[in-house]
């Protein structure tokens, strides 16, 4: 376990450094950390490129989870119950490997500590900690995008309603642990905006 850990977080954080903003934007002439909100994200770069250009990022941040929540259950032996959400031994790695990348995302090393709000890493990490509530966080996307003809109101809902929808499908401590990489979010927003007050 401690060497699966030990994995989990080192290869996490460095997956999750990967600053896929920053290389999108340098390839159009600009650095997202000085423009729009000065958040190295994909909202950011949607509102200075469109949807369509932005969306490398999209995939980029998302891919950013999903591969340290798989490095995650990999080091730890593949342990899942029931519809594939992580279980046993791969638990912790697995919620390591996650925190890791959203931190990395945050806080990058590969692009001076200077980050994004890890909301994609994070989205992408319960597409793989727990798959179902994942599905019916998209389908949940799609209906508020829908009714509210605002794609931004959907991809809020949805993310923010995964611990929610995780409750069907894992015990409560898993749960909480997702409440616990949420408030790496939290952080973030709140250190943005402190940081955007002192400018």
């Amino acid at each position: 376990m401690p060497v699966a850990l030990m994995v989990s977080v080192m290869g996490g954080y460095l997956l999750g450094s990967i600053p896929v903003a920053v290389l999108v934007a340098r390839g159009h002439g600009f650095d997202p950390r000085d423009a729009g909100d000065r958040n190295p994200g994909f909202w950011n770069m949607r509102e200075r490129l469109g949807a369509r250009k932005a969306a490398p990022v999209f995939a980029g941040d998302l891919l950013k989870g999903v591969l340290a929540g798989l490095l995650g259950l990999a080091a730890s032996d593949w342990h899942t119950a029931g519809l594939w959400t992580v279980a046993g031994p791969s638990v912790l790695p697995a919620y390591a490997a996650v925190a890791a990348a959203m931190a990395g995302h945050a806080w990058p090393v590969f692009a001076g500590f200077r980050g994004g709000r890890s909301v994609l890493t994070f989205a992408g990490g319960l597409a793989v900690i727990c798959p179902p509530a994942f599905a019916l966080g998209l389908v949940l996307l799609a209906a508020i995008a829908a009714l509210a003809r605002s794609f931004a109101a959907g991809a809020r809902a949805g993310v923010f309603a995964l611990p929610m929808l995780q409750l069907a499908f894992a015990p409560i401590g898993h749960v909480a642990a997702t409440g616990a990489l949420m408030c790496l979010i939290g952080l973030r927003f709140g250190q943005a905006a402190l940081g955007g007050r002192r400018r």
